[in-house]
């Protein structure tokens, strides 16, 4: 039978200090990765924004809305809209950082109907910063290890409003809260601007349609292999197989990004 030792009270003290220091230790947050992991290179991807499910046999990544839960042991990226605001979401912003035109009416990502935000000016970053930064930290408390910053090339639908400088400028901003948070951070698209990505602080790539487009060459001379690719037609998808299928992480979704199980769903890979 063990004996329980009676401490004196000194070694009471220390060993109540040592508690209280481990305590706070398991409470606090993690500190931030000077490098974040960035996803392995070649693996097995699923595009899941458009609502979450079992990832299928052999998936290594997964992107999901920010909403959602991460997948169970699995390298997640958390999905962030940031640089245009949800459908009829435009009420949550404050007027002045919806972007307006000339005659004062809000500029729409027609084709999805978002309205873009005003990044134009380092005070508006900065309030927009105020919103995007909770999510991004929001995405670091759920347990995801990288962002998605949706619609870095919303200046390409401003109608001229917007610069590449301005995008720049606030995808530094967003770069650096990811890194503060030990999070990687994807760059979306935009591969006019994918040779700055160093300058940006951006950590790998996702690509829509690079196949489609041949413009996956574009992305692994700034990126090497840490490039994602989503396609949505079987051309495209042929394509980057083609290309690319013994480097990069490939997949075919639909166009809605629909979860497993619904009539729109497709997922195909090399």
């Amino acid at each position: 039978m063990s004996r329980k030792r009676v401490l004196s009270s000194k070694e009471f003290g220390v060993a109540a200090a040592c508690a209280a220091a481990l305590a706070g230790a398991l409470l606090a947050p993690a500190p931030a990765s000077a490098d974040p992991m960035v996803p392995p290179t070649h693996a097995g991807f699923d595009y899941q924004i458009g609502g979450a499910y079992t990832p299928p046999q052999g998936v290594q990544v997964v992107t999901r809305d920010q909403s959602a839960s991460p997948a169970a042991g699995l390298y997640n990226i958390c999905y962030v809209n940031t640089f245009q605001a949800q459908p009829g979401a435009e009420s949550q912003w404050d007027s002045d950082l919806l972007l307006r035109d000339a005659s004062g009416n809000i500029v729409y990502d027609t084709e999805w109907k978002e309205a873009l935000l005003d990044i134009r000016t380092a005070e508006k970053r900065e309030r927009i910063m105020a919103k995007v930064g909770a999510w991004i930290d929001g995405c670091r408390d759920h347990g995801f290890q990288a962002i998605e910053p949706d619609n870095y090339d919303s200046y390409l639908r401003s109608g001229g409003l917007l610069s590449t400088t301005d995008a720049q400028e606030f995808i530094k901003l967003q770069s650096a809260r990811a890194h503060s948070d030990g999070l990687a951070i994807g760059q979306k698209n935009t591969a006019d601007l994918a040779a700055n990505r160093v300058a940006n602080g951006l950590d790998f790539a996702i690509t829509e349609e690079c196949g489609q487009y041949e413009e996956c060459g574009t992305y692994t001379a700034a990126f090497g292999d840490n490039v994602i690719v989503i396609e949505y037609t079987d051309t495209g998808l042929a394509n980057a197989c083609a290309g690319w299928g013994d480097r990069l992480s490939i997949v075919q979704r639909d166009v809605l990004v629909s979860p497993a199980g619904s009539a729109d769903y497709v997922r195909q890979t090399c």
